[in-house]
């Protein structure tokens, strides 16, 4: 499952907001600037992460995106599965898929090995929690030791 790039901004965007949770309010200009995401493209995203529940947003001056929850309940999946659908190597597992099952559906000798890929996958994006990667981002920034050098 190649993520696309949508959903790569969504998960980059999740994660500035959660980088200042419970501070308040981000502005969709900060997000932008500081995740490298085109602000059009942006607002259209927080949209639709506003749609499923997990961002809000406030009017205002001191207005902007926050998290709906702490980033310690928001999953990497959460986001995936807003933005992508169900998690999978192929759509013949998706529950609710529009295309008819395969005429193999049923009898396919590589159905177990695609719902093992797709549990792992899962295993990890639903393991993944924006306050684990915030946390990672801490320690490695901690480790980080500029080298100075004429």
């Amino acid at each position: 499952m190649l993520l696309t790039q949508k959903c790569l901004y969504a998960v980059r965007a999740i994660f500035e907001i959660a980088a200042r949770f419970p501070r308040g309010p981000v502005k969709i200009a900060d997000i932008a600037r500081a995740q490298a995401i085109p602000q059009r493209f942006l607002e259209a995203i927080l949209t639709q992460l506003k749609q499923a529940g997990l961002v809000e947003s406030r009017r205002g001056k001191q207005g902007g995106y926050l998290l709906a929850r702490s980033p310690a309940t928001v999953t990497i999946g959460d986001i995936i599965r807003v933005i992508e659908g169900d998690i999978g190597p192929v759509e013949c597992l998706s529950s609710g898929s529009d295309n008819p099952p395969c005429a193999l559906y049923g009898q396919c000798a590589f159905s177990e090995l695609w719902e093992r890929a797709r549990d792992s996958m899962s295993q990890v994006y639903d393991g993944t929690t924006f306050q684990h990667l915030l946390e990672r981002e801490r320690e490695k920034a901690a480790r980080y030791v500029p080298v100075y050098s004429i």
